[in-house]
């Protein structure tokens, strides 16, 4: 159960020392093991939010969203946020209600430029731009849009891209792995969507081998997951299955329960039989429980 303090407190504080166990809740090693903690950290209320939408949680990690807009600055943090609520919509097939929230997104930090006296805030504004493109660029796949995907991907790309300024490496590999992660992704899904196996299959494993160096199990399970969907071309299903097998044992035991409820689609696609079936109707089940309504109509 989420245990929050009465009255809110101020947020905007410096990181407490109990960062890292938010941190390896949302972004590292623990997924199931969400803090209860009560924290004025607004980037902690976020990392919170992000571990328990990951949980389907739904509902509680909307209340953690809520106070981040609420008592947050605008800017970074507002988009940061909007991008975290598109991705709990886009998980339900809500692509369209998501993209409203990417736009949102993007929309918050135009015209911020990067300080670049400041490598941390430089890295957070160029994290925000790349989370707002990479999921408009997957709410458009939602949707069939595949040539618009393309060129939001090419544009996160070119946002990577971009050398250093002064003497501070803004865009190194370790400050923005989740980034790279993220567009190794939706590069890949895009692929798949246009019948590229084997694109798709460049791409996802370039996701599992940055998610690796990210050390965070939930990106390395959804990229797995993505790994085993790009082997479904094959004559030969059986490494799809049991890499989609894998992947769903795995996010069961982080408590992960949209992959979960994704791995277990795919294998009922892949004719895994009732057990795949009744895996996938548990997993909505506990989804609704938590606040989660999936589309029941193409958005």
């Amino acid at each position: 159960m989420l245990i929050l303090s009465n009255s809110e407190p101020e947020i905007g504080a410096e990181p407490r020392g109990d960062a890292t166990s938010f941190r390896a809740a949302a972004f590292g090693g623990s997924p199931s093991h969400v803090p209860t903690t009560a924290t004025p950290v607004i980037e902690e209320r976020w990392m919170r939010a992000v571990a328990l939408g990951a949980q389907g949680r739904y509902s509680a990690a909307r209340a953690e969203l809520a106070v981040v807009n609420r008592s947050g600055p605008r800017g970074v943090w507002a988009s940061l946020a909007a991008s975290t609520e598109a991705s709990f919509l886009r998980q339900l097939g809500w692509h369209r209600a998501a993209a409203v929230h990417d736009g949102r997104a993007l929309a918050a930090i135009a015209g911020i430029a990067i300080d670049t006296r400041s490598v941390e805030s430089g890295l957070r504004l160029v994290e925000a731009r790349c989370d707002a493109l990479t999921g408009l660029a997957a709410d458009a796949l939602g949707r069939g849009r595949l040539a618009q995907a393309h060129r939001l991907l090419e544009r996160c790309s070119e946002v990577l891209a971009r050398p250093r300024w002064g003497d501070n490496e803004l865009h190194g590999e370790d400050g923005l792995l989740r980034q790279r992660i993220r567009l190794s992704w939706v590069t890949a899904e895009t692929a798949l969507a246009s019948g590229d196996f084997e694109t798709a299959r460049v791409f996802a494993d370039r996701a599992a081998t940055a998610s690796d160096a990210f050390a965070s199990v939930r990106h390395q399970v959804k990229s797995d997951l993505i790994r085993a969907a790009a082997l479904t071309d094959a004559p030969d299903r059986t490494p799809a299955l049991e890499l989609a097998t894998e992947v769903c044992g795995r996010a069961a035991v982080h408590s992960l329960i949209p992959l979960q409820w994704a791995a277990s689609m795919l294998l009922v696609g892949l004719g895994a039989g009732a057990g795949a079936e009744r895996m996938r109707d548990e997993c909505a089940t506990a989804v609704a429980r938590g606040g989660g309504r999936f589309a029941t109509i193409r958005p």
